[in-house]
């Protein structure tokens, strides 16, 4: 099944190069453009993507604003965020209002069609230094973990705590499985157990509990 994608960025360069990473795909397709916050509502009505890459910063009315109208729409697509900077308060604000992730303009084309290819199955996408930047705000502003979450940790397995150290500093699966020389198939095994064990719902939610617990360093 091919993905549509809907390209929503102001700088036509940017669109440009966005086509041309995609057109290289063989399972996702472009199907329609916007210009501006208000065109991509429109076009995602009448085209009805699957997936929406949607800058952050966008005229006539910004990105958060027409996310808020997207996922409202009836079939609404998963919304996959775009940015050239790193602030936090809108990642979280994009995430809380339902965007399926974030990933900054000058991600590796890998490593943005496989961010299409993960919202689009149902799951979140945050780049690397998106991740580290969120889950350090998170850190800083939480207390250091109790009695259950240790025994949660503990409950890991050496090769369960390095992936989960990885994890934390906002790598991929592919990254991970680079530093720790195995398959990305066996590091995606090892992250479910880890999730499991811990309780965690999200890759985040899992950083957030190993910062917590001071297993971020390397």
């Amino acid at each position: 099944m091919t993905i549509r994608v809907l390209l929503a960025d102001d700088n036509e360069i940017t669109r440009r190069g966005l086509l041309w990473i995609i057109d290289a795909s063989e399972d996702i397709e472009v199907c329609g453009e916007a210009a501006d916050g208000e065109e991509v509502v429109s076009r995602t009505a009448e085209t009805r993507p699957d997936v929406v890459l949607l800058d952050i910063r966008m005229p006539k009315a910004d990105g958060l604003a027409a996310l808020e109208r997207l996922v409202a729409l009836p079939e609404p697509p998963r919304v996959l965020m775009l940015t050239s900077f790193h602030e936090d308060e809108q990642v979280r604000t994009a995430l809380r209002a339902g965007a399926a992730g974030f990933l900054l303009k000058d991600t590796p084309p890998e490593e943005l069609l496989r961010a299409i290819r993960d919202v689009h199955g149902g799951r979140s996408a945050l780049g690397p230094p998106v991740a580290k930047r969120l889950v350090d705000g998170l850190a800083r502003s939480t207390p250091s973990i109790g009695p259950e979450d240790q025994e949660r940790i503990d409950a890991l397995t050496a090769r369960e705590l390095d992936v989960l150290r990885l994890l934390s500093r906002g790598l991929t699966n592919s990254d991970i499985a680079t530093e720790l020389g195995t398959t990305e198939g066996t590091v995606k095994g090892y992250v479910s157990a880890v999730l499991a064990k811990l309780g965690a719902e999200s890759r985040v939610q899992a950083a957030r509990l190993a910062y917590r617990a001071g297993l971020d360093t390397p």
